[in-house]
């Protein structure tokens, strides 16, 4: 016959005192939480984010999607200890994941076209991404825009934006591969154009595919032969056009390799 459990809290009888030298029995310790790499990126990224908004980014959808996605899985395994640092890091082919900062900036400023003012929480329509690389910016945009087309020339790096994008199944994720500087014109029209690389001036089909009331993000070529954020609004009364602080893409290029 099975013996009766004990009910607690056990008294000790004075036999079993005497056997245990009449200490009480070691209360049995506390599991050991195991910190997993998951949980550890976790808690870098969540001070990723607060550092952005120390920096001045406010918009409560960016930080959120900032916070969602992880970096480190868009670098090679030897920088992946960097991936969260406010740092842009190569990726191959002579091209960079953007570093946070830039990323978060570019999209705030994405998230403020004309169309969504006075809708602090609604998302983006359709978006269009010059520049896929790692597919990184992608994933975030996935978080804001209903839905992303994304183009990138080089062919190396497309297969890695797919490769990297598979792990997250964004259904509303596009990647294409061909020449970003003519745009997607199948797609249009876009609520937002983002650029990832700069050339001399914005191409005109990309203002073309834009709808009114849409923005184009981009850098491009400033009068002192660097960079400088450039956004444009199409409006009903036409295109309007600011240059903002200074900044350092690859260069825009045309056609495939």
């Amino acid at each position: 016959m099975a013996t009766q459990r004990p009910s607690f809290p056990v008294r000790l009888t004075p036999t079993a005192a005497a056997a245990t030298g009449g200490r009480l029995p070691a209360a049995p310790s506390r599991p050991t939480v195991v910190t997993t790499p998951s949980m550890a990126s976790d808690a870098i990224r969540a001070r990723m984010v607060q550092r952005l908004a120390a920096q001045g980014i406010a918009d409560a959808r960016v930080l959120r999607a900032m916070g969602a996605v992880e970096r480190h899985r868009f670098v090679d395994s030897a920088l992946v200890n960097q991936a969260y640092e406010d740092t842009s890091l190569p990726i191959g082919l002579g091209q960079t994941i953007s570093k946070p900062n830039v990323v978060a900036r570019m999209i705030e400023l994405l998230l403020g076209a004309p169309a969504l003012v006075g809708k602090p929480n609604d998302k983006l329509g359709r978006v269009l991404e010059i520049g896929t690389g790692c597919g990184y910016q992608a994933t975030v945009l996935s978080h804001v825009a209903s839905e992303v087309y994304s183009i990138e020339r080089l062919r190396g790096l497309h297969e890695k934006a797919r490769t990297n994008l598979r792990h997250f199944r964004l259904a509303t994720v596009h990647l294409l591969f061909g020449d970003g500087m003519v745009g997607y014109a199948k797609g249009a029209p876009y609520a937002g154009i983002i650029a990832a690389a700069g050339g001399e001036a914005v191409p005109e089909a990309w203002i073309a595919q834009l709808a009114v009331g849409g923005r184009i993000v981009a850098p491009t070529q400033s009068a002192g032969g660097g960079q400088a954020l450039v956004v444009i609004d199409k409006t009903a009364r036409g295109i309007e056009r600011r240059v903002l602080e200074a900044v350092n893409f690859v260069p825009l290029k045309s056609g495939i390799a």
